[in-house]
């Protein structure tokens, strides 16, 4: 079955290049990209700036074509759409509109734009805190269409923080998780933005959906308030939940209000990964599909691994990220088969991780960008730069050698040859 990178490259089909870094973790949805074509010396030392650029607030990360760059930011009571040159940083096209915040919003860690860009055909897609998306033109910034989620899909519980779930392209449709009674996650027209399918009564949480293949058969994975769920993305018809719906666990962990932001994990054996910080702890499930019907177990749960907003990788047999809350989140290393903690490691804050060719590119929430070296046996600083001013939240994008980094301030590009 295709891989959500093939969804993708056969939705290019009018002759557009394959997007290098299209959407929300990179090419493969889980920030791991394979290196092919890159120098032996790739990341070896510190890397060179090649430029770097003023930008409005926002966490909204940053996605490529190849051609141009484009991420989101706030500017006074707007949010902003730009589209930016990757040779030199200049703005190509932006396109404003007004996102005045509504009572009762909570933005104390930042106005957003809180989710991340979609590239899909010739378009790119954005939704900002407020729940309107656009289809924009990738070369121009024109209009395509517009939608009001909240408005369409209303009684929305994420307008208190403000919207952050990512749009993804699955099965040439294109999928909001919104949450609420009926259209937990919904199916959209990329070309007109009309309602293809909504489906689930979940309570909205701000995770990214991802798309998998389980045993031949493509599942489109999320996480709600307490459950995991796999759907059919050809008509959004629940698949299987854990815990099944009705059923309890004996830890009633259904009833644990866990910040479940992170995307999941899903790697070989059949294995999906899922952490969550706020007492939600951590969780891997083994799958198994046959003649349509997916078995569930739970391998382990714990509370060692409570990933927040951050993102986690896997190399191998262990995954990898920052364990905490609102304080000290040190980098843990956990055994995805036993959920046993290999080792913890309070070398940084909070990080985001991004990997090539099987090298560990961090940043930390205080703006260190730094190379790793990680293993069940520890983590090995190979080298480590200053290079944002702080609340560096946003996981960087790779294109080739070029990394693209964003805080709330400022936009870098580096080259890690």
């Amino acid at each position: 079955m295709l891989s959500a990178f093939l969804v993708l490259l056969l939705a290019g089909a009018s002759g557009a290049a394959t997007p290098d870094w299209p959407s929300w973790g990179g090419p493969n949805g889980n920030f791991v990209v394979n290196g092919k074509g890159l120098p032996r010396t790739f990341a070896d030392s510190p890397p060179k700036q090649v430029w770097q650029r003023s930008l409005g607030d926002g966490y909204s990360s940053i996605v490529s074509d190849g051609a141009l760059l484009y991420t989101m930011y706030r500017r006074g009571s707007e949010e902003v759409v730009v589209a930016i040159d990757p040779a030199n940083g200049t703005t190509k096209w932006e396109y404003a509109y007004e996102a005045i915040f509504q009572p009762g919003m909570v933005m104390e860690n930042g106005p957003g734009p809180h989710a991340t860009p979609l590239i899909f055909s010739d378009y790119v897609y954005t939704i900002g805190v407020l729940g309107r998306m656009h289809a924009l033109e990738r070369k121009t910034g024109k209009v395509v269409w517009r939608k009001d989620l909240f408005k369409h899909f209303p009684a929305n519980s994420s307008m208190v923080h403000g919207f952050a779930v990512s749009p993804i392209a699955c099965k040439n449709t294109i999928v909001v998780k919104l949450g609420e009674q009926g259209h937990a996650i919904v199916a959209l027209n990329p070309k007109d933005g009309s309602l293809i399918w909504e489906k689930q009564n979940f309570s909205y949480t701000g995770s990214t959906p991802m798309l998998i293949d389980v045993d031949g058969q493509d599942q489109l994975v999320t996480t709600f308030n307490g459950v995991v769920v796999g759907l059919d993305p050809n008509n959004g018809e629940l698949l299987w939940s854990h815990p099944p719906q009705g059923g309890t666990l004996d830890r009633a962990r259904s009833n644990i209000p866990g910040y479940i932001i992170s995307t999941p994990l899903w790697g070989p054996g059949n294995l999906l990964f899922t952490s969550s910080a706020g007492g939600g702890g951590a969780s891997v499930l083994h799958l198994v599909q046959s003649g349509g019907k997916t078995k569930v177990d739970e391998l382990w749960y714990n509370n060692f691994m409570r990933v927040h907003h951050s993102n986690a990788i896997r190399l191998g047999d262990y995954v990898y990220g920052s364990s905490g809350d609102s304080g000290p989140s040190p980098m843990t290393a956990v055994d995805v088969r036993t959920g046993k903690v290999a080792w913890r490691e309070r070398t940084f804050g909070k990080v985001n991780l991004v990997v090539a060719d099987g090298k560990v590119i961090v940043l930390d929430e205080g703006g260190d960008l730094a190379r790793v070296t990680l293993s069940p046996e520890g983590m090995n600083v190979r080298w480590r730069v200053p290079l944002m001013q702080g609340n560096a939240w946003t996981a960087p994008a790779l294109v080739g050698t070029k990394l693209y980094v964003r805080d709330r301030r400022t936009m870098v590009a580096l080259d890690l040859r």
